[in-house]
């Protein structure tokens, strides 16, 4: 990805971190991230709490749950096939 995360270059995340540190001090900043942690956490866990229900829901009514499988299967080929297909030109670039 060269660097780029989310379209933010390495000058951009800089100035980012820069203000961050202005703004709440450096004594601040772990505590911070301790909160965004168990926060994201907290919303994967809650989001995997609700997959399981409705995954458990819907083998008690008998529907068949496999065709979400099937489906990954044919996109991970189609973007093997696709990677096998690009992969000389993106080396040539």
């Amino acid at each position: 990805m060269n660097g780029v995360f989310l379209f933010i270059g390495g000058p951009e995340i800089f100035v980012i971190l820069l203000i961050v540190v202005m703004l709440f001090g450096a004594d601040k900043i772990p505590e911070i991230a301790r909160g965004l942690g168990k926060g994201m956490r907290q919303i994967k866990d809650a989001t995997n709490d609700i997959k399981k229900e409705i995954n458990d829901s819907a083998k008690n009514q008998g529907i068949d749950t496999d065709f979400v499988r099937d489906i990954n299967k044919e996109v991970n080929e189609v973007k093997d096939g696709i990677d096998d297909f690009t992969g000389p030109i993106k080396r040539n670039l």
